[in-house]
């Protein structure tokens, strides 16, 4: 059966994982992301983050916030990953968020639930993109909501959802994990906080079996959890956290993008021999999200 045909089927026991695509870990050599460019970037009051930035008068400057887009570009670039855009649409100003709309998985990408009514236009662009990337379906997310801030394959075989009730939730959760145990993977559901916006503002990997989060906030069953899959936590305080500082993505071979400025965090990840790609990212943190929210990754070498 090929991936195309499989990526129709109702049951997803048994999927053989892609050749040339898919991610089953947060941590492998990342060699292609998929992107959107943000044109069309504005705040809008649709998060706890923009609407203390509007609230605060915070004047907007696109132009300085395509100048920081660059600068994220050019760590992958450095990175040797290869970039990939969505088409980007005037009319959705978030688009550049692609790690809510859908997740890369071993099998194929599935297409998530959005929360928010006006990002739901997003589905066209996403679906034209992997279907000429030749990207083959593994799921449809149709059970509540879930979106990929949410997601952590933490490594190959162990699954981690957080669920604030608001942007993902109990159902959402539920009906993905229940994909991943079909295929044998362990997964943990865990609930925070809906200050925060996603559980990637809480915790991040960054190497194999080392992550930052805010343990102060995370569960302590999923503090348990985590330590006896072996993952060792850098801590992030409460502050950071809520400005996404957590929220950074891992290249693989010790690397990871963490904007220039989470000038502590980054410091105790190069303490730990860890390379930081720190681009500057002001202006999305302001608006909800940092740079795993504006990247999802396609695939990372098996």
């Amino acid at each position: 059966m090929t991936d195309h045909a499989r990526s129709r089927t109702d049951s997803t026991a048994g999927v053989t994982p892609l050749s040339k695509w898919g991610v089953g870990n947060e941590t492998g050599v990342l060699t292609d992301v998929l992107l959107c460019r943000p044109e069309s970037y504005r705040w809008n009051p649709v998060n706890r983050a923009s609407r203390e930035t509007l609230a605060a008068g915070t004047a907007f400057d696109l132009n300085a916030l395509m100048a920081q887009y660059a600068e994220f570009e050019d760590a992958f670039d450095r990175a040797g990953v290869r970039r990939h855009y969505l088409r980007t649409e005037p009319h959705l100003p978030y688009q550049c968020y692609t790690r809510d709309s859908s997740q890369m998985t071993p099998w194929g990408v599935v297409h998530l639930m959005l929360q928010a009514e006006t990002r739901r236009g997003e589905y066209a662009s996403l679906i034209n993109f992997y279907r000429e990337a030749g990207i083959p379906v593994f799921n449809w997310a149709t059970c509540g909501r879930l979106e990929g801030g949410d997601i952590h394959m933490i490594r190959p075989g162990v699954l981690l959802i957080g669920i604030s009730g608001v942007r993902s939730d109990a159902e959402g959760a539920a009906q993905f994990a229940g994909w991943f145990e079909a295929q044998g993977w362990e997964a943990h559901v865990t609930t925070f906080p809906d200050h925060f916006l996603h559980f990637d503002t809480l915790f991040s990997m960054a190497a194999d079996g080392l992550a930052v989060a805010c343990s102060d906030v995370i569960r302590d069953d999923t503090l348990d959890w985590l330590r006896a899959q072996g993952i060792r936590l850098l801590p992030a305080s409460f502050k950071e956290a809520s400005r996404a500082a957590t929220n950074l993505l891992a290249l693989g071979r010790d690397r990871v993008i963490s904007p220039a400025e989470n000038t502590d965090i980054n410091a105790r990840l190069r303490a730990e021999g860890i390379e930081v790609f720190d681009p500057s990212y002001r202006l999305f943190t302001l608006g909800g999200g940092s740079v795993r929210c504006t990247s999802m990754a396609l695939n990372r070498e098996k």
